[in-house]
């Protein structure tokens, strides 16, 4: 008995330590990813691995020039459309963009931060009532926003920061993409009531933006406009595409898109959509680095990931 007790003394001992260092290191969001999915691990897994998708290892194998499929938008309110955005090679269909077009004259959009690492994606619908939630810019290790970012008018993330990509603006007079290789991200903000900075831009005076190949793959969110200042969101199903090559494919597209920003990827890229009656939810879940022939896949135990920076849809 008293091997048992120390053991389990040594037990909670452990636990306590381990507690404490996420606490040190990530606040309460560390403390809520430990308790709610185990934390995350990158797994060293082969190029041509069973634990990644189909889509993934097609991606993998030569990437694959992928066009785009027919895009048949279906109106669900005055404002807002969605539809889905084939990704295919050779014919065959191998990823999904699921879509949504949206007038800023009909819908208005918040820029939402949770640090607690609470809510997934059905938690921050049920929470927001909102008719679309997508997953947002960067965060840092404590769920708080690592690039500027202002929600209803308060100032959260860095300060001092250098951004050259773009960053997505509502203020009253404009809703949508400004880029920021002309400006800083101050003066972008001047007016607006919620903003977020990311990067890279996708799509920009007509060309891809991204601008260097990497072979990161991963499920892909991204917000822009096309010429008639409607806000397209997309996200992916799959994790088909690269950042450079799917600035390509957006560019093939018949989105009409003037300028496209990334938004964060990974397992926390999801899209949900409630309106209407419609109801849609995507939920990310592959991110995998590739360096050579050695990959790593981010890999949790359990649970739901959460999502600690959102881009939120409402009705006017």
């Amino acid at each position: 008995m008293k091997l048992f007790r120390r053991a389990a003394a040594l037990v909670c001992l452990g636990l306590i330590v381990l507690f404490a260092a996420v606490w040190l290191r990530a606040g309460w969001y560390g403390v809520g990813v430990i308790l709610r999915r185990g934390g995350s691990y990158w797994l060293p897994v082969s190029t041509d691995s069973r634990w990644i998708s189909p889509a993934m290892r097609l991606a993998l194998n030569g990437a694959p020039d992928a066009t785009p499929g027919a895009v048949d938008w279906r109106m669900i309110a005055p404002g807002f459309e969605v539809a889905d955005l084939p990704v295919l090679v050779a014919g065959h269909q191998v990823d999904d963009i699921y879509l949504a077009r949206i007038d800023p004259a009909h819908f208005r959009f918040m820029a939402l931060n949770d640090p607690t690492g609470s809510r997934n994606l059905d938690q921050w619908m049920t929470k927001l009532g909102a008719a679309l939630v997508v997953n947002g810019s960067y965060y840092a290790h404590n769920g708080t926003p690592d690039t500027p970012f202002l929600s209803n008018g308060v100032l959260l993330g860095p300060a001092d920061y250098t951004a050259t990509a773009g960053a997505f603006v509502t203020s009253p007079s404009f809703t949508g993409i400004r880029n920021l290789s002309n400006r800083n991200w101050q003066t972008a903000f001047q007016g607006a009531e919620n903003a977020m900075v990311s990067y890279p831009l996708l799509v920009a005076n007509g060309a891809d933006g991204v601008g260097h190949p990497s072979r990161w793959l991963a499920n892909r969110s991204f917000v822009g406009n096309d010429a008639s200042g409607r806000v397209i969101i997309g996200t992916t199903a799959d994790a088909f595409f690269s950042l450079e090559r799917l600035g390509d494919f957006l560019l093939k597209a018949p989105l009409g898109l003037t300028i496209a920003l990334n938004l964060d990827g990974g397992p926390v890229a999801c899209q949900g959509i409630s309106l209407n009656g419609y109801e849609r939810r995507s939920y990310g879940q592959w991110e995998l680095q590739v360096h050579g022939n050695r990959a790593s896949l981010l890999t949790k135990l359990y649970g739901t990931w959460a999502m600690p920076v959102v881009l939120a849809v409402f009705p006017k």
